[in-house]
């Protein structure tokens, strides 16, 4: 059983910063990459960053140069460092990881979700 447990979300005001985390724990043999998606209401839920297990990181256009996204092994956690957030960022921001219970195979998993709302 693999459970992908996330925080930081909530409300912020245009221009402002929120870090989230997300640590994945369980019988894991590996982890192949990390990432956060995002849906905002009536859209369908889009990439917004990733980074595989050697450090090699992919961003949406939209957030480059605005959102990190990092990764600390040991601790199976990935973050998500948004800076100059705009309203257009609110959405539920989730949580995605593909792992590795054995080796030769691997499933994705899904977080349960936390809310980002940007608004004055």
């Amino acid at each position: 059983q693999v459970q992908l447990v996330e925080s930081g979300g909530g409300l912020v005001q245009p221009g402002g910063s929120l870090r989230l985390s997300c640590a994945a724990s369980g019988s894991i043999f590996s982890i192949y990459s990390m990432g956060w998606y995002r849906q905002a209401p009536a859209k369908q839920r889009e990439l917004v960053a990733d980074i595989n297990s050697g450090g090699h990181t992919n961003y949406a256009d939209s957030v480059k140069g605005r959102f990190t996204i990092s990764r600390d092994n040991v601790k199976n956690t990935v973050y998500l460092q948004m800076n100059s957030l705009k309203p257009e960022d609110t959405a539920v921001y989730y949580c995605n990881a593909v792992i590795s219970l054995h080796p030769g195979r691997e499933y994705d998993y899904w977080g349960q979700g936390t809310q980002v709302t940007v608004s004055s």
